[in-house]
């Protein structure tokens, strides 16, 4: 995970809950759809939009792998709390480098965020 330098636009006086809000799965609908002239707002909600499907998909997967190994699946599932800490910690991160003008580039998803 790298940082990029966001493109400047005006900022919006309330930037920073709006960035917030980008990274708590459907609130990000929020910033997207109240922010349109702030550049970077929009590619924050954009960017924790495409976060959450990817999310739901994973825990779609392993969901299904786990229930697919049957009593192995049980010890699979243990690990279900990691990712879940995993994701928490990524979703501060991508907050915190949100707030502070930068941008949390993941590979793989974060390309998503441009073809929006």
């Amino acid at each position: 995970m790298a940082d990029a330098t966001p493109g400047s636009s005006a900022p919006s006086s309330n930037r920073n809950v709006m960035i917030l809000l980008s990274y708590l799965w459907l609130l990000a609908l929020v910033p997207l759809l109240t922010e349109k002239d702030d550049k970077e707002v929009q590619w924050h909600a954009k960017h924790g939009l495409v976060l959450m499907v990817a999310e739901v998909f994973l825990w779609l997967i392993l969901g299904a792998i786990s229930s697919a190994l049957g009593p192995v699946g049980c010890l699979f599932a243990l690990l279900s709390p990691l990712l879940a800490l995993a994701q928490i910690a990524l979703h501060i991160m991508a907050i915190m480098k949100g707030i502070n003008g930068q941008r949390l580039i993941i590979p793989g998803i974060s390309e998503f965020t441009e073809k929006f």
